[in-house]
């Protein structure tokens, strides 16, 4: 997603109240297990588990400098860059400096790190910790998620303004081209087999399937009234199923006339919901409530669950019983802000990050918008979750 954790954290805030009545189950199998105040500063989107390498990426952006006020000290500029967490203790290992964006991924058999920074894909060596090259793209790319492929040693980074997946080559960089996913792409996955998935975030929520051979949609899975606002996709490889964890379901709001008179844009109903499906045909399987809108989903082929993170502090938790049957098992509270995860396959552990805020600012004269609160410096927080 484009906006950075900090940047979105008010956003979810305003819109809990929406979102009471599904109010986490305070039973379940899952648990905090640890909360590390990290600290450092500069908005994040994405977290990275390399479960090979025991590692946690997150990238971390630049902070601006700001001159002192009558009321507040000066702050110095914070350069961007790449953190690097301990995947058993959550102790930070060090930074690769020179790089940042929205996400970060691993090539474990090369040992090239990517992310992707603005408006070039960064590469680095994941021993040194140090910065190899920034990859150009096509004009008009803007790298956002980003996944590596081990079937192929392929990095796929998705753009939103080109609706495409720029491809590089885990090996040596090299920018391979784009694939045309004919939406606004957000969280991808693949099985290890040749073929990715792409979740859609605009319109009516779908999922387009790739073959990386030919680089090539092959199949788009429009999900109508079941989604929309979709950011989070997980899939069960085994059993070819995809969990799409969407915001919006139940079609579009009518316009309205709004107070000023003039005519309101149509809105997409909110009930976030994930959407269940075939990764054969597309065909929706069921869908079930997740607890808030997600920004990131998850599968453990160990346990049969979906998890989907949320940015009003909630964690869903689907039960796959068997490929026809899907429960929620838990909605848990992690942190208010909490939008995106990662998984540790071999632990099982699931991992979110967010910050604490302070008060909010008073409402603005006139019913003008409210800024949001204040992030509280060195509050950033990693959250392990397991059984």
């Amino acid at each position: 997603m484009r906006r950075s954790l900090f940047a979105a954290t008010a956003v979810f805030v305003l819109a809990a109240p929406a979102l009471l009545a599904q109010q986490p189950a305070a039973d379940g199998p899952y648990k905090v297990l640890q909360r590390a105040k990290v600290g450092g500063e500069g908005g994040t989107d994405y977290i990275y588990a390399d479960v090979d390498g025991r590692r946690i990426y997150i990238t971390r952006n630049t902070v601006r400098a700001v001159p002192a006020t009558e009321t507040a000290p000066a702050r110095d500029a914070i350069p961007g860059r790449v953190s690097v967490f301990n995947i058993e203790t959550l102790a930070l290992i060090g930074e690769i400096p020179g790089t940042a964006g929205n996400g970060a991924t691993v090539d474990s058999k090369s040992g090239h790190g990517f992310s992707s920074d603005h408006p070039d894909v960064a590469m680095w060596d994941t021993k040194s910790m140090t910065l190899i090259k920034k990859i150009p793209a096509d004009s008009g790319f803007g790298p956002d998620g980003i996944l590596a492929d081990g079937y192929n040693q392929q990095v796929y980074v998705f753009s939103h303004p080109t609706k495409s997946a720029g491809v590089f080559d885990a090996k040596d960089g090299k920018f391979l081209g784009q694939i045309d996913l004919g939406g606004v792409p957000e969280q991808g996955v693949a099985d290890g087999k040749g073929t990715l998935y792409v979740v859609m975030q605009d319109g009516e929520g779908s999922v387009t399937k790739v073959d990386v051979k030919t680089m090539k949609a092959t199949a788009h899975f429009p999900f109508g009234d079941k989604g929309g606002s979709c950011n989070g996709l997980a899939l069960d490889a085994k059993n070819h199923i995809l969990f799409a964890a969407c915001g919006a379901s139940g079609g579009l709001q009518p316009a309205v006339i709004g107070a000023n008179g003039q005519a309101q844009p149509q809105r997409q109903l909110p009930k976030p919901q994930m959407v269940i499906l075939s990764a054969d045909d597309g065909h929706i399987i069921t869908t079930l409530p997740l607890a808030g809108s997600s920004d990131g989903a998850a599968f453990n082929p160990s346990t049969m669950e979906a998890f989907s993170a949320h940015g009003n502090g909630t964690l869903t938790i689907v039960k796959e019983n068997s490929p026809k049957d899907f429960v929620v098992e838990q909605n848990l509270d992690t942190m208010n802000g909490a939008r995106t995860l990662t998984l540790d396959t071999k632990t099982g552990h699931v991992f979110v990050m967010s910050v604490e805020r302070g008060p909010a600012p008073p409402p603005v004269a006139g019913g003008g918008r409210q800024g949001q609160a204040p992030v509280i410096p060195g509050s950033f927080t990693i959250l392990m979750i397991g059984k």
